[in-house]
């Protein structure tokens, strides 16, 4: 086996561990990788974490017990998501994306993978404690945010549908009121999906009333799972009231003003 300097082998490290956060991976393992002794392996683990600690690009933690090892943890720094949200903000405040009938257009944001992907550690970063054993959305634009929390969780990801699928198999399905129109909807998750007793973070792009939210919650209490956290990237502060109580939105959308052509955005956190 060849021999691979310090530098070589935090770099695989590096990318090892980023690639998959929040999954465990052995001493033993890197150092049967490098071929190089478990106390080396220590050091190089050692030097990283200082590395990312003093650029702000996460944690290196370390998990005791049989199952031990080290994992990354994707936990942006505060001024970092101050910075980056009030800059979504910014851009959600551009005139231009006022569409007819007051709604406002985010899928660009939404499909840009760089974004989402901060959006999504960030999402993840307020429910690391919550241990989710899955994340849960509605298709279909919560689906990239869903996909990046749940990377940074290290869980799957579940989506609800609002049409059957052949390919779901069988699947429950209830009826919710939207919050916003006021008309029935319908929301169907797979019964393979997900088990009983396991524990949900409920994600989705935006909230008005929180509708869709609840939707999802009432759906869940068919499987008896827990619901351990709702988040969103933006919620309206009309109305107040939501059909949900407690929520984590990383954007607040204040005013979209159709005739003078004015959206107000500000950052939630």
């Amino acid at each position: 086996m060849n021999k691979f300097s310090r530098s070589e082998r935090i770099g695989v490290m590096t990318k090892i561990l980023t690639d998959r956060p929040n999954q465990i991976h052995t001493l033993n393992y890197f150092g049967e990788l490098f071929g190089v002794a478990k106390s080396t392996v220590s050091e190089d683990v050692m030097a990283l974490r200082r590395a990312l600690k003093a650029f702000n690009l996460g944690n290196l933690e370390t998990v005791v017990g049989a199952a031990g090892g080290i994992k990354y943890v994707p936990q942006p720094d505060e001024e970092y998501v101050s910075n980056f949200i009030q800059d979504l903000c910014n851009k959600l405040s551009e005139p231009e994306r006022i569409l007819p009938g007051g709604f406002l257009y985010i899928a660009d944001l939404l499909f840009t993978p760089h974004i989402v992907q901060q959006v999504g550690e960030i999402m993840a970063s307020r429910f690391y404690e919550a241990n989710p054993d899955f994340v849960i959305t509605v298709e279909t634009k919560g689906i990239p945010i869903a996909m990046m929390t749940a990377r940074a969780l290290n869980c799957p990801v579940v989506v609800a549908r609002r049409d059957n699928e052949v390919t779901e198999g069988s699947v429950v399905t209830i009826n919710y009121v939207s919050a916003s129109s006021k008309r029935i909807q319908t929301m169907s998750l797979a019964k393979r999906a997900v088990k009983e007793g396991q524990r949900a973070l409920i994600i989705d792009d935006f909230m008005r009333g929180g509708g869709t939210a609840r939707g999802m919650v009432d759906l869940l209490k068919e499987f008896n799972v827990d619901i351990v956290g709702v988040g969103v990237m933006i919620a309206t502060e009309q109305p107040r009231q939501k059909m949900i109580d407690q929520y984590v939105a990383l954007i607040q959308l204040e005013e979209v003003d159709e005739a003078s052509r004015k959206v107000v955005a500000r950052p939630a956190l």
